[in-house]
């Protein structure tokens, strides 16, 4: 099958990785791809970086927004593919055949959701290593209890399922979005491919205090106070083992 895979990147003063950005999208040997870029009116050179793709991208607009999830929205309402899937500014699919790889595991129907890893970069390309949390064999909207156990990169939805991301959340929307969908989903595919690169330090990472206390009340929400107090409980004592042995997180 040949689905039509609608990438979105956003950026915002992003001259210094949106290249490498959009080369590993536009360099994919699969080929149905609709390109899209959502600009925060950047002041750098951002926009002059992305002008000798644009032969290569079928949507793009720089204007200010209200953050990072009301550019995400955009790319959303211009998206006309089966799929949707957010490769932002200092993010990287994995390799060139990435989608041709991923296409060749969907057999009949296609899925609500396809999902894999993701590996950490620096800002000069080279590999951090992996996450700290690992997808599941089996991902369903209850995985998430136990924290994003699947990247935001490493996460596609098929388009009629992809609601607005909820821009009342500053940091943590991508979390709730993911849950949304997958409680929707019936047929999800686990690649157990790495389908992303995403560089460290992003928006949630810097915030991540907040990031966190949004994503409780996202969890009490969706799972229950009790339940998510419990689950946290593990979900503490994995965090901090972690940082001692990697120091980082």
């Amino acid at each position: 099958m040949q689905p039509k895979f609608t990438i979105i990147t956003i950026t915002y003063n992003a001259a210094e990785t949106i290249e490498r950005t959009i080369e590993s999208i536009v360099n994919q040997t699969y080929k149905n791809i609709e390109y899209i870029i959502i600009d925060g009116a950047s002041t750098d050179d951002t926009l002059k970086k992305i002008e000798p793709y644009k032969h290569a991208i079928a949507y793009i607009v720089s204007e200010r927004d209200k953050g990072l999830y009301d550019a995400m929205n955009k790319g959303l309402q211009a998206a006309t593919g089966d799929y949707v899937w957010f490769i932002n500014s200092g993010d990287e699919i994995a390799t060139s055949t990435t989608l041709d790889e991923v296409t060749k595991l969907i057999i009949s129907e296609l899925p609500d959701v396809i999902y894999g890893d993701t590996l950490m970069t620096s800002m000069d390309g080279n590999v951090i290593g992996g996450r700290r949390l690992a997808p599941p064999e089996k991902l369903t909207w209850k995985s998430f209890q136990m924290g994003m156990l699947v990247s935001h990169q490493a996460f596609i939805a098929k388009r009629e399922l992809a609601n607005k991301y909820d821009i009342s959340y500053r940091f943590s929307a991508d979390f709730d979005w993911c849950v949304s969908i997958l409680k929707r989903s019936k047929n999800i595919l686990n690649t157990h491919m790495v389908l992303a690169r995403f560089l460290d330090g992003g928006i949630t990472k810097q915030n991540i205090a907040a990031g966190l206390r949004e994503r409780f009340r996202i969890m009490v929400r969706y799972y229950g106070l009790l339940p998510t107090i419990a689950h946290h409980i593990p979900i503490a004592v994995k965090f901090f083992f972690y940082l001692f042995i990697n120091k980082r997180y």
